[in-house]
């Protein structure tokens, strides 16, 4: 098989369901942390603490720089968030190195600014487990497969924090080390870890102020005035793969499915329809499983996979389909989602 090459362009370059990864600043030193040996307090110590996190991303305002470190490709970013009772979330990411990119979202409207081209995309929100939000299941479901450990206490830009490390029960999985404000719960660091402990990828705050005074106004008003914007809105809708004669039932346990969605991909010929490309999602709470399919067209892509820090692909072709799997698992894992996925015509 051909390996292939991840694009290694700036995040913000990406899809914008993928803008929300973005941060890290990597300890140059290790660091000794007290253990609980208990397993019992430690499951539910970490369970708690999971639970914590993912509220503490909704419901506390807060604004910071964080870091987004992948091998040598390093992105800064600055989000403000607020949560008010009346109107929900609002929320503005930013980023400061590269081209300028900046979204801003209310609740789970999105609005994503490419100054370059004047383009502003407007989508709703698929995901909820961005950082600095985690889950994208329960915590049970990730105690199912992680072993928690705690490592005591430390500090991320100036905060004191709570630190767990989510070690996985399998080889299907990498593990993740967790630095969380102790008082809220909010993420400050997170880790990605393989299996010998090397860092892979690393999202951390650089700055944060948590409990800011809420002013939505200028979030609000960028939302309201993209007069002037050429404004593209693509169409998501959900699908049923297995009503297209998609069998997607992979044996790699933890692993569920979460949504199924049908976005168009413009076609190689100018003059051609758009192409429909279907994906399914799977999570075990804390890595996600993409599984896209769309038909072959005349072009040259090949089979093959390739990685890039936590991140893997594998690309086959099935018939008249090609089929691209990516997530933030080892390559093993994926190869086991692809022998799981059959077509038989509707």
């Amino acid at each position: 098989m051909q390996t292939l090459r991840l694009n290694k362009t700036t995040i913000w370059g990406r899809l914008p369901a993928f803008l929300f990864c973005a941060a890290v600043l990597l300890s140059a030193t290790p660091r000794v942390f007290a253990q609980s040996d208990d397993p019992l307090v430690a499951r539910r110590t970490a369970t708690d603490l999971l639970s914590r996190i993912h509220q503490a991303a909704q419901q506390q305002n807060y604004e910071g720089a964080f870091v987004y470190q992948r091998g040598n490709f390093v992105q800064t970013s600055r989000i403000v968030h607020f949560a008010t009772h009346s109107d929900g979330e609002f929320e503005q990411l930013e980023s400061l190195d590269g081209k300028p990119r900046k979204m801003l979202r209310h609740n789970d409207e999105m609005y994503t600014f490419i100054p370059e081209r004047h383009l502003c995309v407007v989508e709703k929100r698929q995901n909820k487990d961005s950082f600095p939000a985690l889950l994208a299941g329960s915590s049970d479901q990730v105690m199912s497969v992680y072993e928690p450990k705690l490592l005591g206490d430390d500090r991320v830009a100036g905060i004191d924090s709570q630190v767990v490390e989510l070690d996985p029960k399998d080889a299907y999985r990498f593990a993740y080390k967790l630095w969380a404000d102790k008082k809220t719960g909010l993420l400050l660091r997170a880790q990605t870890l393989d299996p010998s402990g090397q860092v892979l990828e690393q999202l951390s705050f650089s700055q944060i102020s948590i409990g800011v005074p809420v002013d939505t106004t200028p979030i609000a008003n960028g939302i309201h005035n993209i007069a002037g914007w050429t404004v593209v809105k693509p169409p998501v809708e959900p699908v049923d793969m297995e009503a297209q004669g998609w069998q997607i039932d992979p044996t790699v346990p933890g692993f569920h499915k979460i949504r199924e969605l049908r976005r168009p991909m413009a076609s190689a010929d100018p003059s051609g329809p758009p192409i429909p490309v279907d994906q399914a999602v799977f999570s075990d709470g804390l890595a996600a499983i993409s599984v896209f399919v769309e038909p072959v067209e005349k072009n040259t892509r090949k089979e093959g996979a390739g990685s890039s820090g936590a991140t893997h692909v594998l690309v086959k072709r099935q018939g008249d389909f090609w089929i691209t799997l990516l997530g933030e698992v080892p390559q093993a894992t994926l190869q086991q989602f692809a022998s799981a996925i059959e077509y038989k015509a509707p």
